[in-house]
């Protein structure tokens, strides 16, 4: 099938589908009260319904059948991250509910990583300054690390209203305009659909956000986003650094807390609120501005990387450790990863 010969209006009815589905969930959360209570590790003041993402997942989840029926999916992608995603969404579902122990749970994320790995026929072949690493198991375990840090990063950048939202779709609308330049748009149906239904969850979730998108939502989004940036590798190595570019906000910030505050001793797993992003909401005093930076980043810096190298206009890890140099200065200036009472 052509890119041109999908029916557009799919994309606004699956829209349309996360948008309802997201208020009726906030009225369910309202009358049983699934909200998410302010703490001394919370970014927000207001008692907000939490639990929202699960709207675009199923709405997400049936786009992804119905594309695939009509033949603008390949079965097999469905499979990987469609059955990996709502593995991934039930488990946070639960633990949105209830509690599942840590071991447990993180058991659940490398069962999901390696469903997405099993249909997609591993981790796909990365080259890098004239080296290039053929798939093969090692290279593969790799990739399983990497899914699962996606998806926990994800839940761990999803901290103020409207941020994880923002993300998802300046890389899935990134993706797919990468995609098109590259003459593969029918490549980028998947990202389309994804970036449709954050959308239609976004309307409610942007900055004063009326409903959380859950550890369901944002653990999904994190495994769908990096099992989208694996098929891209398929495409082509420059395809998958130029993904890594347009994840480049929520990996830096994630990745440089993190060794920050294992340098320091602290256990990683425990909530806290030192990220850059929280920080830079607490110094400027507005979720909105945090959000709407993130946006501008995505658009004005990392996205311009990304078509240079998916294009070749440079090589690709050179091209990501340019793209993230900066981003990382910034987590640093940020005071991402410190103690909070060293600020």
């Amino acid at each position: 099938m052509d890119a041109l010969s999908i029916p557009l209006w799919l994309f606004a009815v699956f829209a349309a589908l996360a948008w309802l589905l997201t208020g009726a969930l906030r009225r369910y959360a309202l009358k049983h009260n699934v909200i998410d209570v302010p703490n001394a590790r919370s970014s927000h003041k207001t008692p907000t319904p939490r639990g929202g993402g699960i709207a675009f997942v199923i709405s997400f989840l049936l786009g992804l059948i119905t594309l695939t029926a009509i033949g603008s999916i390949a079965p097999v992608d469905a499979i990987a991250v469609g059955g990996a995603g709502a593995w991934i969404a039930l488990i946070g579902f639960l633990d949105d509910h209830g509690h599942i122990q840590a071991r447990w749970r993180l058991l659940a994320h490398f069962a999901g990583a390696a469903w997405v790995l099993y249909w997609i026929g591993g981790m796909p072949s990365m080259s890098f300054w004239g080296l290039e690493l053929q798939t093969n198991w090692l290279l593969s375990i790799l990739g399983a690390l990497y899914l699962v840090w996606m998806l926990n990063l994800y839940n761990f950048m999803d901290g103020i209203d409207g941020i994880a939202s923002i993300e998802a779709l300046c890389v899935t609308v990134g993706g797919c305009i990468l995609y098109a330049m590259d003459g593969q748009p029918l490549a980028g149906v998947p990202s389309a659909l994804l970036a449709a239904t954050v959308g239609g969850f976004l309307i409610w979730n942007f900055p004063p956000a009326r409903i959380f998108m859950g550890d369901g939502g944002s653990g999904f989004l994190g495994l769908v986003l990096g099992a989208l940036s694996l098929l891209a590798g398929w495409h082509s190595p420059a395809m998958l650094w130029a993904w890594l570019v347009l994840l480049g906000v929520f990996i830096i910030d994630a990745t440089v807390t993190l060794i920050r505050r294992l340098c320091r001793g602290e256990k990683v797993y425990e909530a806290h609120r030192t990220h850059a992003y929280q920080y830079a909401s607490r110094k400027y005093s507005s979720h909105r501005k945090i959000t709407l930076s993130v946006l501008a980043i995505n658009v004005l810096w990392l996205f311009p990387w990304a078509g240079a190298v998916s294009t070749g206009l440079i090589e690709g890890l050179t091209g990501t450790l340019c793209a993230y140099i900066p981003l990382i200065a910034l987590s640093l200036w940020l005071k991402a990863g410190t103690a909070e009472s060293a600020n």
